[in-house]
């Protein structure tokens, strides 16, 4: 905050800062060696170019020469009352340029330049008789030249009492000085030898340092470069001259700050605030000066809006100066990483072919590993399995070994006591040997295939990519179509590069339009040469291309490749994404539960746009429970019926009724239910934006769901007294395309 409070003129704190019309500040002993005076012809040229006035002839000094125009420029030149008190004879506040034959001197005499780096014109005295203007001159006029944006401003009449007194700013330089003496209270010389230092007598406000009397004469005598500088008491002195005073805004000899008045009106305090000259201004300014016009509201109205306004201000600089802190710590860490970098290239190609060679031998063991953890996979699933097997057995040798007893007991009331339950508990036990149940869950195959054919074709070619020839763009890439191929939603496209071609790739952009004729979009970047975009639309036609770029810029495109999507979705359910107690057989089609909650099962197909029908066929339904059909996001909760939650939209339905639900809401009890062997169907209409459920070809209750949007898979839930089996690739039948569904 130093810097704030320092004058961009003498480099020393601001003594009686006054406010330049520009808003910036100078000290008021300052501003009276940077005035110039100028005839009013030529107030409006640069000081420099002022013309160069010869000497007014001796009679100019006469007595009674002064109450000419001479005299009246005198007057308007008074900078303050201190000038206003001299009279016009005293030319202590008055400066001008003087020119070889008025000065007394060979040339112009130079300015100076303060601690700030800012020129300021010296204190020259005028020569004799220059209180008269030369004959022909128009009035004298007195300016002031900002020292920072070097914005001129007129004195009037007043001179520099017309500028107003920073109270503000001369207050915050108090406080900042007994701060400072504060928490210096026992200063020592910072020069001393002796043990301990001796007290400071003076503190060097340009160096900063704190001297004894002795140190002060031998290190920082007043003389040669240290003649310029400042020196004021040391801290330990709050009494020190630049701390106190009660100049505008300073505390009085009462101890509390005086009320600001008006400059105008030296009665009234500041009352009001004129919008339009922003500046404070009493009763009487507004009755009779030159504010009874303006825009004027009250004082302390104001001074809270502006605070308000300075304080959101300061949060905008204060994040931007934390993300400047930040970047000036990536801009250091930046240094050090390029000069860590520097050293670290003058070995590189040893260094990178001796990490080829150990990652090749890491990515051995890895792959090493990967087998064994599947073999072990492999190995607990079928011990589980055989585990799992074995207890069923001997439950089911058990109760067999039991019934065979109970058989052989010739008490038909006693048998007929426990026959019912016995008949169940057979029953139940033959249902857990279902067709899932005795296929091994794993293969003795190993799903493993080991591509080390690019990574050969890269060491083939690995070399340093500086030429001895400027490297050109590369070559349009060939596609290879054997290798391209849609799968429902999905395409896969593969291309190369044209045999001897020699100029580097550093990698490819394949492009896809949206699948309706419409521009084409970047979907892959990067080195692969084998690419398969999910997600998009069925029965859709995509336009795909590819191009390589390098160095020196992107190569021409590929020739454009036509891609079918399926008309239908084929699909099955997802082993992946299922709830850990949902068994799966044939080929993930058929799917039952393990549990006697509901648990969720998705389909492995999203669907966005068109319209997908598929339906289930009810292998098993026992005890009359509830299944439900419908679709749901990826992310929906499986340990629950589907359509408990916000990411399901369901049907689910008993022996005799159904009911539609989303977010746990029950709606559109319809009556007609399932049983084994019913088909349910599943219309998904993303063109209308509705979900519509069919029971044995039959429309259940009206559209389900409506103004749906998004991305749903297909889903259900069931517990184990449901078996139900996917059918799907099903065209939209004629009775569901005539039906004409209702729209609510």
């Amino acid at each position: 905050m130093e810097e704030e409070l320092k004058c961009p003129v003498c480099g020393s704190l601001f003594r009686e800062p006054i406010i330049l019309p520009c808003s910036h500040n100078v000290c008021l002993p300052c501003a009276r060696t940077i005035a110039v005076q100028t005839p009013e012809s030529e107030q409006h040229l640069p000081p420099l170019l002022h013309p160069r006035v010869p000497a007014p002839p001796a009679a100019a000094t006469a007595p009674g020469a002064g109450a000419g125009p001479g005299a009246a420029a005198g007057s308007a030149a008074c900078l303050d009352s201190e000038c206003a008190a001299g009279g016009g004879g005293d030319h202590a506040d008055k400066l001008s340029l003087h020119s070889e034959t008025d000065s007394g001197y060979g040339s112009y005499t130079p300015s100076l330049k303060s601690p700030n780096g800012v020129r300021v014109l010296p204190l020259v005295p005028a020569p004799p008789g220059a209180a008269a203007a030369p004959r022909g001159a128009g009035p004298a006029s007195s300016s002031l030249t900002c020292p920072q944006c070097h914005r001129s401003a007129s004195l009037d009449q007043r001179g520099l009492r017309g500028f107003q007194r920073n109270r503000l700013l001369e207050a915050i330089v108090q406080r900042y000085q007994q701060g400072r003496a504060a928490a210096a209270a026992a200063a020592k010389c910072q020069l001393c030898d002796r043990s301990p230092p001796e007290p400071a007598a003076v503190l060097c406000e340009q160096c900063e340092v704190l001297y004894c009397a002795a140190c002060q004469l031998r290190c920082h005598p007043a003389r040669g470069p240290f003649a310029k500088h400042r020196l004021a008491p040391p801290p330990a002195h709050p009494g020190a001259p630049g701390g106190g005073g009660d100049g505008g805004g300073g505390k009085g000899a009462g101890g509390g700050r005086k009320l600001p008045t008006c400059a105008e009106h030296d009665l009234e305090n500041y009352s009001m605030y004129c919008v339009s000259c922003r500046s404070p201004v009493c009763y009487q300014c507004l009755e009779e000066g030159k504010h009874s016009k303006h825009d004027v509201k009250a004082l302390g109205a104001m001074w809270k809006q502006h605070k308000a306004q300075l304080s959101q201000a300061l949060n905008g600089v204060s994040d931007k100066a934390k993300e400047a802190k930040e970047f000036l710590v990536q801009l250091k860490n930046l240094l050090q990483q390029i000069q860590e970098n520097g050293l670290d290239y003058e070995a590189c190609l040893v260094a990178q072919c001796d990490a080829l060679v150990d990652a090749l031998t890491r990515q051995k063991a890895k792959l090493l590993t990967k087998v064994t953890k599947e073999r072990e996979h492999k190995l607990k699933v079928v011990w589980d399995q055989i585990n799992h097997c074995t207890l069923k057995l001997r439950q089911s040798t058990g109760l067999m070994e039991y019934c065979l007893e109970v058989i052989k007991e010739n008490d038909p009331s006693g048998f007929l006591q426990i026959s019912d339950a016995l008949i169940k508990r057979v029953q139940v036990s033959q249902e857990q040997w279902v067709k899932g149940a005795l296929e091994p869950k794993v293969s003795a195959e190993f799903d493993l295939t080991l591509d080390s054919e690019p990574l050969l074709q890269s060491i083939h070619q690995l070399d340093f990519i500086q030429m001895k020839f400027p490297v050109s763009v590369p070559p349009v890439p060939l596609l290879q179509l054997e290798k391209c191929c849609t799968r429902n939603n999905s395409v896969t496209l593969a291309w190369r590069m044209p045999p001897l071609s020699h100029n580097p790739v550093e990698g490819y952009i394949l492009e896809l339009d949206d699948g309706d004729g419409g521009q084409f979009r970047e979907v892959y970047v990067g080195k692969e040469t084998l690419c398969t975009i999910d997600g998009l639309h069925f029965n859709s036609t995509y336009n795909a291309r590819v191009k390589a770029f390098n160095s020196s810029g992107v190569g021409p495109y590929s020739k454009t490749v036509i891609l079918q999507t399926s008309d239908v979705a084929w699909f099955t359910f997802d082993p992946s994404s299922a709830h850990r107690d949902i068994v799966l057989s044939n080929d993930n089609q058929t799917a039952t539960c393990n549990s006697y909650d509901d648990r969720v099962v998705l389909g492995t197909a999203a669907f966005s746009k068109g319209v997908h029908y598929w339906e289930l066929h009810v292998d098993r339904y026992d005890n009359h429970p509830d299944p439900a059909f419908g679709i749901a996001r990826i992310n929906v909760v499986k340990d629950m019926m589907l359509g408990k939650d916000d990411k399901a939209w369901a049907m689910y339905v008993d022996n005799n009724r159904s009911w539609f639900m989303h977010c746990n809401s029950h709606t559109n009890r319809t009556e007609g239910g399932v049983s084994k062997g019913a088909t349910v169907g599943v219309l998904l209409d993303l063109n209308k934006h509705n979900l519509t459920f069919y029971i044995n070809g039959q429309q259940q209750g009206p559209p389900a769901f409506e103004n749906i949007e998004g991305v749903f898979m297909p889903a259900l839930s069931l517990n184990r007294n449901v078996q139900v089996t996917l059918h799907t690739g099903l065209e939209v039948p004629q009775c569901v395309k005539q039906t004409k569904l209702p729209n609510n």
